[in-house]
């Protein structure tokens, strides 16, 4: 299974890159989101998580193929293979749906604003439905993703706080930005007993500031 693809960008056309490496140039389709963000980066090496599955339907005599589907990040690839794993939606249904970024549309689901996921293309309101019950209690996590990447440095003590600040890194927040969230959230009163509380603690927090702002 092919799991990242590195390479120089030759082109977008559509829902598709053509990624060249060595002798080799690579399709490899990619959500709307995605597509946006390497607009610029025509011409440039890139380096892409990828996911790997087989298009075609056997049943009406058509031909199976593999295809790869493409992100910036690891944690792209995670949400999108959690948005298929929905019943009914499937990777092509998520690949036309995905046209808004990661962090929008993680809060629609932890937000139940199932109005707005219903908007997304291919997505109605049944099917938001039921992505909203299989998913609201997982999107804490993807609902603080930023795009920006995040140097290394040293991290807090105590296994949850360190889990949860290094967390906030791969999200894209910034060492001192990480750093206040976490200790902000654990200074409150809720109970963290794992990383996951952490992390529900950091967006809750988060979520009010917006509110109050």
């Amino acid at each position: 299974m092919i799991t990242k693809i590195t390479g120089k960008l030759v082109g977008l056309s559509g829902a598709d890159a053509s990624i060249e490496v060595g002798a080799f140039e690579y399709e490899v389709f990619l959500p709307e989101f995605v597509r946006r963000q390497l607009q610029s980066q025509i011409g440039q090496t890139i380096s892409l998580q990828t996911i790997e599955y087989i298009d075609g339907n056997p049943q009406k005599g058509g031909r199976m193929v593999p295809r790869l589907v493409g992100f910036q990040n690891a944690v792209e690839r995670e949400f999108f293979e959690m948005i298929c794993s929905v019943d009914g939606v499937g990777v092509r249904k998520a690949l036309n749906a995905m046209v808004r970024p990661v962090r929008e549309v993680a809060e629609a689901i932890e937000e139940q604003d199932v109005k707005g996921l219903s908007a997304l293309p291919g997505i109605g309101p049944a099917m938001a439905e039921r992505i909203v019950a299989k998913l609201r209690r997982k999107m804490a996590k993807f609902a603080l993703l930023i795009a920006r990447e995040a140097p290394g440095t040293a991290a807090p003590q105590s296994d949850i706080i360190n889990e949860g600040y290094e967390a906030l890194l791969a999200l894209g927040h910034s060492p001192a930005d990480a750093r206040s969230k976490v200790m902000k959230a654990t200074q409150g009163k809720a109970k963290l007993k794992s990383v996951e509380d952490l992390i529900q603690e950091v967006y809750r927090q988060v979520r009010e500031e917006k509110a109050g702002g």
